[in-house]
């Protein structure tokens, strides 16, 4: 017999599935194989380069929601109409967590081969950005002639976040095609990284791709950041949190300190927030993509001490609250993409559009996975409604122009269908629907199997027993459902 909170859990999941449906149909019937679909004047745009990301991007959420009608048509137009060799110009980070991300998790998700074999093909155009004097990649290449460079205006560096954010999709590569190199290229970066890592384990978000070491440039757990920490802490839990990743661990744990070190508190309300730091002053400002960053710390908490374990989430509560508060400050219910913090005054918004984010709803996942407190699914199916009313239109999802107007914009981006609505599903499912125990989720909410790591160091060449994993990998199946305690 179902419990009145389960009832109540699988109306609200089903709520989240139609707006998926909502979502997909509409891209389907507007703007099949382009990467996203303007709703309002119902035309699709190749904002990626023409390789069908919202298609690739929302590949697992159909599979995870059962919409297996959905899953197969999109499987068929992988299978005859995506193809990489395009001349143009890609984001080597949004490609590879969009695209190769997607693909891999929808592999291990069906164990179909057609989903590796793509995967593989566009990280090997990729690959080709790695090659610099210090193995930090170039930021951008060309897909179908190579040719990799770094944006005109970041002064030739690369972006933190854009060069260490490749970890977990190149490592899950080598692991289930048994071809060491894609792990070599991003774990070197981390070496690299590691040689002068500074004792507060916060990095600016400019590198040199040629000394690899950071230029002057701010400090933050928001844009160009953010991720870089992230998948610190989450390539050691895809290796199983064994010897051979231990020392992404002491990285995240190094860059904790530090981040413990930009907490502030506002007047009169004591919300929790992170500053950004430049040289040595502090900025009161904090970006709703930094809002990832309590989930982040919920879940490495569980390798503290249960002390600094309480310590991390208590952190994260308060941080999750400030977030929750980005959202129910505003007259329309959605965040900005980024607050400002004044003495006397708490919050206030500082850009005020709405893209359709997914970070604050995925700290809102993990605090309710990890300690069963249900207020998170509530805050959780507020931030829903608020997307309902004022996001939705005839022909799928836009953002807002401003969160104080409520004025819409006239795009659907791909992680609102791979990230926004996924978490939310997944907020109201039993904790065994893609548990914690054996995924991973890239930080575009792709969920990645965890796969033990008993591999030296990346230098050695030995390879991982990728046969063997790959094995284990196709026979672990998802576990029944159970009830969350």
């Amino acid at each position: 017999m179902d419990s009145p909170d389960n009832i109540l859990d699988a109306q609200r999941r089903e709520r989240v599935k139609d707006a998926m449906l909502h979502a997909w149909s509409s891209y389907e019937k507007y703007a099949w194989g382009h990467d996203e679909l303007q709703p309002q004047t119902k035309n699709g745009v190749d904002s990626f380069g023409g390789l069908g990301a919202t298609l690739i991007d929302s590949l697992d959420t159909l599979f995870i929601m059962g919409l297996d009608e959905q899953f197969q048509r999109a499987r068929k137009w992988v299978a005859n109409s995506l193809d990489f060799n395009k001349n143009y110009d890609a984001s080597v980070f949004e490609t590879t967590i969009r695209v190769v991300g997607g693909l891999l998790s929808t592999y291990d998700l069906s164990g179909d081969k057609l989903f590796l074999d793509k995967a593989q093909d566009i990280a090997d155009r990729l690959l080709p950005a790695w090659n610099t004097e210090s193995g930090i990649p170039y930021n951008i290449i060309n897909l179908a002639h190579g040719n990799p460079h770094n944006p005109g205006w970041t002064g030739g560096d690369s972006i933190l976040a854009d060069s260490g954010t490749e970890q977990l999709e190149f490592i899950a590569l080598s692991q289930r095609t048994g071809d060491r190199k894609y792990q070599q290229k991003v774990e070197n970066v981390i070496l690299e990284l590691n040689r002068t890592f500074p004792d507060d384990g916060l990095l600016p978000i400019y590198i040199n791709p040629h000394k690899g070491t950071a230029s002057y440039s701010t400090i933050t757990f928001g844009a160009m950041g953010d991720s870089f920490y992230e998948y610190l802490l989450k390539v050691w839990i895809q290796g199983n949190r064994t010897a051979a990743v231990s020392h992404y661990r002491k990285m995240w744990e190094t860059s904790m300190k530090g981040l413990e070190s930009l907490v502030r508190r506002t007047t009169p309300s004591s919300f929790a927030y992170l500053g950004e730091k430049m040289g040595s002053s502090v900025n009161d400002k904090m970006d709703e993509l930094a809002c990832f960053a309590p989930g982040m710390l919920a879940l490495g908490s569980s390798g503290y001490s249960p002390d600094e374990a309480q310590k991390f989430l208590s952190l994260a509560e308060e941080l999750a609250w400030t977030c929750y508060n980005f959202y129910q400050s505003t007259p329309t219910k959605l965040a900005g993409e980024n607050y400002f913090f004044n003495d006397g005054q708490d919050m206030s918004v500082g850009t005020s559009w709405n893209i359709l984010r997914p970070e604050t709803v995925e700290s809102l996942f993990y605090l309710w996975r990890l300690t069963g407190n249900k207020t998170y699914q509530e805050w959780g199916w507020n931030i829903f409604q608020a997307f309902e009313k004022n996001s939705r239109v005839e022909s799928g999802y836009v953002g807002l122009k401003d969160v104080n107007t409520g004025v819409k914009d006239n795009m659907m981006q791909s992680f609102f269908l791979a990230e926004t609505l996924k978490y939310l599903y997944l907020l109201f499912s039993p904790s065994s629907v893609i548990s914690l125990d054996e995924w991973v989720f890239n930080t575009e909410a792709h969920p990645i199997k965890i796969v033990t790591r008993n591999d030296r160091a990346v230098s050695s060449g030995r390879s991982g027993g990728s046969e063997e994993s790959d094995r284990q990998l196709r026979t672990r199946k998802e576990g029944r459902f159970r009830v969350h305690h």
